[in-house]
């Protein structure tokens, strides 16, 4: 059975991890609103995933100015509010199905997904886990034909064609989740010019409304990456900027090694709800060790 994580996991005991998203959610509404709603019992421990809503490390990306963030929900996609709602609907709950828990939000409030994504990082300490759920999630979105017939007919025959309509139907489906983007050019690593095989999403509201780059990284970038590569047979590579939020998508383009460890080793935001601490929470490590995130630290 489903469970709203304001409470305990499916299959286990009340404990302090099984309250840290609320707590995550709890920090990043004190950084943005001023709150001051403080920690409930044990949380307020030395133990407890948000410790301040300031990160300690000596280096962090401050990202765009809070000020500037655009009015999200009346940005919408090519097919309007309602279908947007509706996509936020089924994704939410395909996403929840695959997690085992859901938020006490509405199903059509994007801060309920927000909220979710938090629990889900929160729950396991594995990042590949992580990224397994997510990429599955993907998968489930589709009939379960459709992946790999798409690879089949379309990705490896066609591979411009399907990487223009692939960048095209993200804008559709994806302007809910990610906020105004555009489809445009993109160089390939001869340098060639792929046209229109792009997407440029402007300020991702995703990236920002978790404000944890370690949760873009292993709930967005890597199993989005691994789903068309792995399952519709489709090269992709997502570049991130933390500085501004904006993120590129290039689809046809296949991901190069240290642009991989460049998104997986940048330092923490500066506004991060948890101030680091899920990245000492994916190390096993309690104790601050440097300014990379442990969740995302390359695998070497």
């Amino acid at each position: 059975m489903k469970k709203s994580f304001i409470g305990c996991y499916p299959g286990r005991t009340p404990s302090a991890s099984s309250t840290s998203a609320r707590h995550i959610l709890s920090a990043r509404k004190q950084y943005y609103y001023g709150s001051s709603t403080s920690l409930h019992g044990s949380m307020a421990n030395t133990t407890s995933f948000v410790a301040s809503t300031t990160p300690s490390y000596t280096r962090w990306v401050t990202g765009p100015d809070v000020a500037t963030k655009p009015d999200y929900d009346n940005i919408h996609g090519p097919l309007g509010s309602l279908m947007d709602n509706i996509f936020m609907r089924v994704f939410r709950r395909k996403l929840a199905e695959h997690v085992g828990f859901d938020s006490s939000l509405p199903q059509d409030d994007y801060l309920g997904l927000i909220e979710l994504t938090q629990a889900m990082n929160a729950r396991y300490s594995n990042r590949t886990e992580v990224q397994q759920i997510a990429q599955s999630t993907l998968f489930s979105l589709f009939p379960s034909w459709l992946p790999g017939q798409f690879a089949t007919l379309f990705s490896k025959p066609y591979p411009e064609f399907s990487s223009r309509m692939n960048a095209w139907a993200t804008r559709v489906g994806g302007t809910w989740l990610m906020g105004e983007c555009e489809i445009n050019d993109v160089v390939n690593k001869d340098g060639s010019i792929l046209k229109d095989q792009g997407l440029l999403v402007k300020r991702c509201r995703f990236l920002e409304e978790s404000g944890c780059a370690s949760i873009c990284v292993n709930s967005c970038k890597i199993p989005t990456q691994n789903f068309f590569m792995e399952d519709m047979g489709l090269p992709l590579t997502m570049t991130p900027d933390y500085e501004t939020y904006e993120c590129q998508f290039s689809f046809g383009v296949v991901p190069d090694t240290q642009g991989e460890l460049d998104a997986r080793n940048t330092p923490c935001l500066s506004r991060c709800p948890t101030a680091g601490s899920m990245r000492k929470w994916h190390s096993g490590e309690l104790q601050e060790k440097n300014s990379i995130c442990k969740f995302m630290e390359n695998e070497s």
